[in-house]
């Protein structure tokens, strides 16, 4: 099956080597969920955005232009063409500037997008098969930087089953630390039972790999059936609600976990899944939650 259509076309340098390239985008594509769009109440007609100015109304596209506020309602006008002048001479490469080893980049760092490279015409054919497999026989990524439409971004690529991967960084002043919350915890002083039994957990949990297609948004999937039973016309039966978590005692706790993990491991094995490479996941900007002070 031939490729999608490439979203980025340029040169790939390392050095005085330098060879085009072409990159596409690692995801599909689709929305992550179900857009749902703004209605009257009164007669379903969708609510629409007019672009409106507060002296002259709705204005037209071709008079609307680019501006900076440098000042409470003080404008200055930027033109397209100016912004183009500024663009690096590199900004159809990717410009390599040093290699590391896996584990030189915190994954906080990956900004969740990923670009798959491939050589743009048989003369980067050669050079391209050269550094991946070079890659893959030193074990190492390369660190660089790579133009995308108006913005300039720090980038990791790296060899993954014989295809080049790039993989957008965040830069350092966008990335939070945990040093920013680490004064949000305190040491709760565990037992050493306590600690126990909670490596005991995770080790009963653990695995060597992960097949991603297990996993699947079970809340869109969700939403289209009650969109799909509404459109037929369908009575709609609300799903029996969730019985929410109890908080109990952290040891009574442990041991229901473990003594409920000793069940699934010991039912019939069933057919192992086909393993899947272990891929990072793209960090989220944002801890998911904070840890409550203890009393």
């Amino acid at each position: 099956m031939a490729p999608p259509r490439s979203a980025w076309k340029g040169y790939l340098k390392i050095s005085l080597v330098s060879f085009p390239v072409q990159a596409y985008v690692g995801s599909s594509g689709e929305s992550p969920g179900i857009r749902l769009n703004q209605l009257h109440r009164g007669c379903h007609s969708r609510i629409r955005y007019a672009k409106t100015c507060p002296i002259h109304g709705e204005v037209p596209n071709d008079e609307i232009v680019s501006g900076y506020e440098y000042s409470k309602d003080q404008y200055v006008e930027i033109d397209p063409s100016e912004l183009a002048s500024l663009r690096p001479e590199r900004d159809r490469e990717i410009n390599v500037e040093t290699f590391v080893p896996p584990d030189a980049i915190d994954p906080a760092y990956l900004a969740g997008k990923t670009y798959y490279l491939l050589p743009d015409g048989k003369v980067g054919e050669k050079p391209y098969q050269l550094i991946c497999a070079a890659l893959e026989a030193e074990g190492l990524h390369a660190v660089g930087r790579m133009m995308i439409t108006t913005k300039e971004h720090v980038v990791r690529m790296r060899p993954l089953d014989g295809v080049l991967t790039v993989e957008l960084l965040e830069y350092a002043a966008q990335v939070r630390t945990p040093a920013d919350f680490k004064e949000d915890l305190v040491d709760t002083h565990p037992t050493a039972q306590e600690t126990k039994l909670t490596r005991q957990l995770i080790a009963s949990l653990s695995q060597d790999t992960v097949d991603l297609k297990d996993y699947a948004d079970e809340y869109t999937e969700s939403v289209r059936k009650l969109i799909e039973a509404k459109v037929e016309g369908k009575e709609l039966v609300a799903p029996e609600p969730a019985e929410q978590p109890q908080v109990v005692n952290l040891m009574d706790a442990l041991r229901a976990s473990m003594a409920k993990a000793k069940k699934v491991a010991e039912r019939p094995a069933r057919r192992k899944a086909p393993s899947v490479t272990k891929r990072p996941a793209a960090a989220s900007k944002q801890p998911a939650a904070r840890r409550k002070k203890s009393g």
